[in-house]
């Protein structure tokens, strides 16, 4: 899941131009090796239903164990570090 997760996050971030924090809670998918998607239960229902119109074979899961953890910083233009941190972990508090 370590590389689904690190280009998921950074598509959230640069594509779709979401800050750390928003980047980090979007919800994930994972792609596994039967060919099958799970997907997090806050996934968007519209995206669930064109993956399976589209014939993959797409279960949704509310264990967010199997989508991985992560923090992130950034620095702006101006210097100033914007931070988040994994909502799917035990903990959610940062130490900067």
């Amino acid at each position: 899941m370590q590389p689904q997760g690190h280009l998921q996050v950074m598509a959230n971030f640069i594509d779709f131009h979401m800050n750390p924090q928003q980047a980090l809670d979007a919800p994930r998918w994972q792609w596994l090796r039967d060919g099958s998607v799970i997907v997090e239960d806050s996934m968007d229902p519209g995206i669930v239903e064109g993956l399976k119109e589209r014939g993959h074979d797409v279960r949704i899961t509310s264990d967010l164990g199997a989508f991985g953890r992560g923090q992130m910083i950034v620095r702006l233009d101006n210097g100033v570090l914007v931070g988040g941190t994994e909502s799917r972990t035990d903990s959610n508090i940062a130490c900067f």
